[in-house]
């Protein structure tokens, strides 16, 4: 069973070639050294397990037995030398993740569907976190829309420049019924999805996406449409909002930094796609150059440093800069 950081749930997909790079050795004296970084393979594997037995330990009554397996886990050598090089250090996530999981409340209504996808989205998403603990963080949307290093993806959109689609969230209660709407007299049209707040990214992930959506049209079953993003960057006071209505949004975040984004798998089953996409960003997750959270509809892919350079290369290439 193939699944994003060997976590459960996911479905085999079939074997596909992959344009990603091959992992490298960080450059620059200011990162650490290969033979020094945590075992990002062991630790997946660690919280693979872990979620394993959090599952068979997933009713109320267990709950205290519950708190004392990951308290004890997370101490694990594999688990605990990524959680050290995070910025909360492993007290600090150690200390998050058990009063999450303390506060959740099952709801099938709410994003994070159950306390196994909390405890996997958390540990996972805190290799972005490591990777990326000295980059500044987007703490207000003016923050977000007045950024620099961020391109306007509406502008490369009309002239063809992208590889993959998005829709901006509807900012009226008419637009917004006019998408209900049509996501039920047209469910193939987009995925059910609230769209982006800020139609803005980074150059380098802008690169990214449009070669992740070029190897998913060479390889996607016919008929299937592009690659489709749901999230890209946030701010931190955006990212309280949406923890607000139930979502796993914890800071720090590879949104918050600009070097993530979510992609819309549930969708991609109506045209036979949604295991080729699952094994190609996987492909990618292997050679290093991304990680990938399982969410559920979505999956989250965050940008390592390391491919950095060589996508702003690409970007620079394609849009002839």
């Amino acid at each position: 069973m193939r699944v994003p950081s060997r976590s459960p749930g996911q479905r085999p997909g079939p074997s596909i070639p992959t344009s990603a790079p091959t992992r490298r050795a960080p450059a620059g004296p200011s990162r650490r050294l290969a033979s020094v970084e945590p075992d990002l393979d062991a630790y997946r594997a660690a919280v693979a397990d872990l979620l394993v037995e959090v599952g068979a330990l997933a009713s109320a009554a267990s709950a205290a037995a519950r708190q004392v397996l990951v308290d004890q886990r997370l101490r694990e050598p594999a688990i605990a030398a990524v959680l050290d090089a995070t910025p909360q250090g492993l007290v600090g996530a150690r200390e998050t993740l058990l009063l999450e999981m303390a506060r959740y409340q099952p709801d099938e209504r709410r994003p994070v569907s159950d306390l196994t996808a909390l405890v996997r989205i958390y540990l996972l998403s805190r290799i972005d976190v490591m990777w990326w603990r000295d980059a500044p963080a987007y703490r207000t949307d003016e923050q977000v829309g007045g950024s620099a290093d961020l391109v306007d993806l509406e502008w490369l959109r009309r002239r063809d420049l992208l590889r993959f689609r998005y829709q901006e969230q509807p900012t009226t209660l008419l637009g917004r019924g006019a998408r209900a709407l049509r996501r039920r007299v047209r469910p193939s049209v987009a995925p059910h999805t609230s769209g982006l707040l800020f139609r803005r990214a980074r150059r380098e992930m802008v690169a990214l996406l449009n070669d992740v959506g070029r190897e998913f049209t060479a390889h996607a079953p016919p008929g299937a449409p592009p690659l489709w993003v749901t999230s890209l960057v946030r701010s931190a006071e955006h990212q309280h909002r949406l923890r607000q209505l139930g979502y796993a949004a914890w800071l720090p975040s590879g949104h918050c930094l600009g070097w993530a984004a979510d992609v819309e798998m549930a969708w991609f089953d109506r045209f036979g796609a949604r295991d080729t996409l699952a094994e190609l960003l996987l492909a990618r997750q292997r050679a290093g150059e991304v990680n990938v959270v399982d969410e559920g509809q979505a999956w989250h892919l965050c940008l390592a440093p390391e491919s950095r350079g060589r996508l702003r290369r690409v970007y620079e290439a394609e849009m002839a800069v």
